[in-house]
C-alpha cells in the first residue's frame, strides 16, 4: 500500500495560518498557488502500518505495548485489533521550507502551513485505503500521541514497533520531535461493528487558543 499525496486542501492551509476569513489579494492567491504547487512537485510521501490483534489487558498482541491513556481506552472500547500508522512528507519537504526561510520568508510561512495540510491529505487517503484494505471491519478515527491525554512520550513506542526510522526515514529527536518534522504517527481501532466519529469542532483543535477565526466568533470550516 503506497503513500498518496492527492491534494492540498485551501482551506486546511488557512486554518493553519490562522487566516482571518478576509479575501486574498491577487498577489497573495498567487503565491499561494505557487506554494502548493511547488511544494506538490518537490513532496515524496512514506507511510508504513501494521495491524495487531488487541488483547484484554490492552497490549498489541506480539508486542510489550498498551497506548496510554482514558482517551484511547474510550476510542479501542469495540475494537479488537489496532492498526499503527506512520507516514511522512519526506526529506526533500523540510529541505525546500528551509531554503524558502532563507529566500524568502513569507513563502516558508506559506509552505509550512501547505506542508501540514499535505501530510493530513496523505493520512486521511492511507485510512481511506486502510477502510478498503480491512473491509468488511470497520475503523474508528486516527488518534495520534500528544492529542487527548494520550502522552507524547507514545511517540517512542509506536517507532519502536513499526521500526519508523528503517522503514521510512523518520528520526525522533529526544524531545519526542520528529524530522522531518511533515510527519505523523497515529493509531486506528478495528471493530466489527461501525464505530462513532469523535467530534471535531473548535474545542479539539490544536490551534483553539490562537485561532484568530474562533477570536472572532467565526470558524475556518476546516474541523
Amino acid at each position: 500500500m503506497e503513500a498518496r499525496l492527492t491534494g492540498i486542501e485551501r482551506n486546511e492551509v488557512l486554518h493553519y495560518l490562522g487566516w482571518p476569513g478576509v479575501g486574498l489579494s491577487k498577489e497573495l492567491a498567487a503565491a499561494f498557488e505557487r506554494c502548493e504547487r511547488t511544494l506538490l512537485d518537490t513532496a515524496r510521501p512514506r507511510a508504513v502500518w501494521r495491524l495487531f490483534p488487541l488483547l484484554p489487558d490492552g497490549r498489541l498482541e506480539g508486542t510489550g505495548y498498551a497506548p496510554a491513556g482514558e482517551s484511547v481506552r474510550e476510542l479501542l472500547r469495540e475494537c479488537g485489533a489496532v492498526v499503527l500508522m506512520a507516514a511522512t512528507l519526506g526529506t526533500e519537504v523540510e529541505r525546500l521550507i528551509r531554503r524558502a526561510q532563507l529566500e524568502n520568508m513569507g513563502d516558508a510561512v506559506i509552505l509550512d502551513a501547505c506542508g501540514s495540510a499535505a501530510i493530513e491529505n496523505v493520512c486521511d487517503n492511507l485510512c481511506a485505503d486502510l477502510a478498503d484494505e480491512l473491509r468488511p471491519r470497520h475503523l474508528t478515527d486516527r488518534f495520534s500521541p500528544g492529542y487527548g491525554d494520550m502522552p507524547l512520550a507514545e511517540q517512542r513506542e509506536l517507532f519502536y514497533v513499526l521500526d519508523v526510522t528503517r522503514r521510512i526515514g523518520v528520526s525522533l529527536s529526544d524531545s519526542g520531535l520528529m524530522l522531518p518534522q511533515k510527519s505523523v504517527t497515529a493509531l486506528i481501532g478495528v471493530s466489527d461493528r461501525p464505530q462513532p466519529k469523535r467530534h471535531r469542532g473548535c474545542s479539539s483543535c490544536s490551534m483553539f487558543e490562537t485561532c484568530a477565526f474562533r477570536k472572532d466568533g467565526k470558524s475556518c470550516g476546516a474541523l
